[in-house]
């Protein structure tokens, strides 16, 4: 395996706005070739963190979204018997049947592994699986190959990946899995960060729309008895549908009239707790 792959420093995406902690850590991570372990509400922004480290670095990003059902070899590879079944018994393919290793798929981390350049590897959401699963597949992370039984074959990473995994934290993570990864908890962004993180995409957003719409999306997270607060991408959505409306008017926000409060609640009781609240945001 040739892990001296040179690469760049990341220091954020067109679409990604880095704080210099966070920054710091994947690049310390990406230098020790050591996974990165993501903690944080929904929409801070973990996933999209490997999506921009792919575009600014220019490598090819494999995303393995983790399943509470899912088994630990579909990620590594796939014996497609059915499949093999069907051409011994119609014998209209252009495949061997007699060779296995033609009804072989490689699955996520397979893929990364039989991968010429080096990939960024997302690993979404691993506290959906059980701890074994975890456990295990970080095995096969830290020695960088895993075996085909079918055909008694070892596949070994041609390039160590970068590794990016995220958590909801709906899961305790075992002592083991955190031992062997860097970890960083992206906090919720505050307004400041929110509007520079508003700015990239809307790079000519109006100056009184940016304030007003980031001022009331905080205020509509603080209303009580809300589930599932909205998060950027909703913000964003919101703002999106507020550019669109050539009836919307910024001063209306002001005065507690807020639209389109479907885009940012999307749980019909968290929809009916909002439209409550902002009866009392009218002054």
């Amino acid at each position: 395996m040739d892990g001296e792959t040179q690469t760049g420093r990341f220091t954020g995406a067109s679409k990604y706005v880095l704080d210099e902690e966070l920054a710091k850590i994947v690049n310390v991570s990406i230098a020790l070739e050591m996974p990165l372990l993501l903690k944080g509400e929904p929409g801070t922004g973990k996933t999209m963190l490997g999506h921009a480290i792919a575009e600014a670095l220019g490598m090819r990003l494999i995303v393995l979204n983790v399943k509470s059902s899912m088994k630990l070899v579909d990620t590594l590879y796939q014996y497609d018997t059915l499949t093999r079944l069907n051409d011994s018994r119609f014998g209209d393919s252009r495949r061997d049947v007699s060779n296995i290793e033609e009804y072989i798929k490689m699955g996520k981390i397979g893929q990364a592994f039989v991968s010429e350049d080096r990939v960024v590897l997302l690993i979404d959401e691993i506290d959906k699986a059980d701890t074994d699963f975890q456990d295990d597949m970080l095995d096969i992370l830290d020695q960088m190959e895993f075996d085909i039984i079918e055909i008694d074959k070892t596949i070994r990473a041609k390039k160590r990946p970068v590794i990016i995994i995220t958590s909801n934290a709906k899961k305790d993570l075992s002592d083991p899995f955190l031992g062997r990864c860097n970890f960083h908890h992206i906090a919720f962004p505050d307004p400041e960060m929110m509007r520079r993180i508003v700015d990239v995409h809307f790079p000519n957003v109006a100056g009184d729309l940016l304030q007003s719409a980031v001022e009331t999306f905080y205020r509509l997270r603080e209303i009580r008895g809300v589930e599932k607060k909205p998060s950027t991408r909703e913000l964003i959505n919101w703002i999106r549908a507020l550019r669109g409306d050539p009836d919307f008017h910024v001063k209306d926000l002001a005065k507690g009239d807020i639209p389109y409060l479907g885009v940012l609640f999307k749980k019909s009781s968290d929809y009916r707790v909002a439209r409550n609240g902002v009866a009392r945001f009218r002054p």
